[in-house]
């Protein structure tokens, strides 16, 4: 299977780390040998046929900060040159999230989408913003698009909604979606820490960003509560829908009233009849009232009632055994397309 990976961060780097050392067992477990012909990152690109020598790739990487420094590197390559001139399977898209316009991302899924390449993301900005328009794109083209690694990380969260509780109907979804803020309130609540010191304690471990806006202000629970409105339960909206907000007003009188009721506050992102992204209150005794940075979702069903998932929401080797999760997929969609 011919692989472009559009980002070579974290999650990229982690992406050819897994296949690096799983490609055997692909091969004999699954049929599946996935080969990367291309990676782009900021400073360009590396293209090799058959394949890249992965090891090569993140070698130079981590020695001169771009790929486009390997011997088979292409300092003016652009993404959307190579989406269009390679031949390809699949695109993997790993570039950072932007909530405010979704590029280069958007235009990359979009590109390759319109050229009928199935494609794989982790980028939660162009599902947020337009998923709905994502999904008939993909369908109209017959094409896949997946992104399973949006939410949760390695957990299958939107696996474990839209395949195990099909035959049911939801009636809501809530969940702690986001490791940062879980962490910053459970430090303030067991160690009685401000909201200004947990998060610089966040900082220091590598929690949370330089810059946490996106986790602390809410933005990236909406994302992901977006994603799982439209995906598992055809809501059709968008972050513009959504009522949102933080965690930075939570001060530690507010963690301590919280506990003299027997209760924690999180950060928890809901769709039910409304659809909001805000700090609750939730009984401390709760499955889903998790400490750490681990992700916990609620799903509650027409028929099944209550059913919850927890797991690591995050991580570069978590995140990429998503990836692989939804390359498998397309492996099978093409394999049923083949004896059809």
């Amino acid at each position: 299977m011919r692989i472009l990976l559009i980002g070579f961060g974290v999650v990229g780097q982690s992406f050819a780390k897994l296949i690096l050392e799983r490609r055997n067992e692909l091969v004999k477990v699954h049929g599946l040998n996935p080969r990367i012909v291309g990676v782009v990152d900021k400073g360009g690109a590396a293209v090799a046929n058959p394949e890249l020598d992965l090891a090569e790739v993140l070698e130079v990487k981590k020695r001169e900060g771009t790929v486009a420094a390997s011997k088979h590197g292409k300092k003016d390559a652009s993404a959307l040159d190579l989406i269009s001139n390679l031949d390809l399977d699949v695109v993997v898209e790993t570039t950072p999230t932007n909530i405010k316009t979704a590029q280069p991302g958007l235009s990359h899924i979009e590109y390759a989408l319109k050229l009928k390449r199935n494609v794989i993301t982790t980028n939660k900005g162009p599902l947020a913003l337009a998923l709905p328009e994502l999904i008939e794109l993909s369908r109209y083209n017959n094409v896949a698009l997946l992104f399973s690694g949006t939410v949760g990380g390695g957990t299958p969260i939107l696996d474990f909604g839209k395949r195990c509780l099909a035959s049911d109907k939801l009636v809501m979804v809530e969940g702690i979606l986001n490791g940062t803020t879980n962490y910053i309130l459970s430090s303030m609540e067991a160690e009685g820490k401000s909201f200004e010191e947990a998060l610089k304690e966040a900082q220091r471990l590598g929690y949370a960003e330089a810059d946490p806006t996106l986790d602390v202000e809410g933005w990236d629970t909406a994302c992901k509560t977006v994603i799982i409105a439209n995906w598992l339960m055809g809501r059709g909206v968008t972050l513009k829908d959504l009522s949102v907000e933080g965690i930075t007003h939570v001060t530690k009188s507010d963690i301590e009233e919280a506990k003299k009721k027997g209760k924690s506050i999180k950060l928890v992102g809901r769709v039910a009849e409304r659809i909001d992204v805000k700090p609750r209150l939730i009984n401390r005794n709760d499955p889903i009232c998790i400490s750490g940075t681990l992700n916990a979702v609620r799903f509650v069903s027409q028929y099944a009632g209550d059913e919850i998932i927890i797991g690591k929401g995050a991580g570069g080797m978590e995140t990429a055994s998503a990836i692989l999760r939804d390359l498998l997929e397309v492996k099978y969609r093409m394999a049923q397309r083949w004896y059809e």
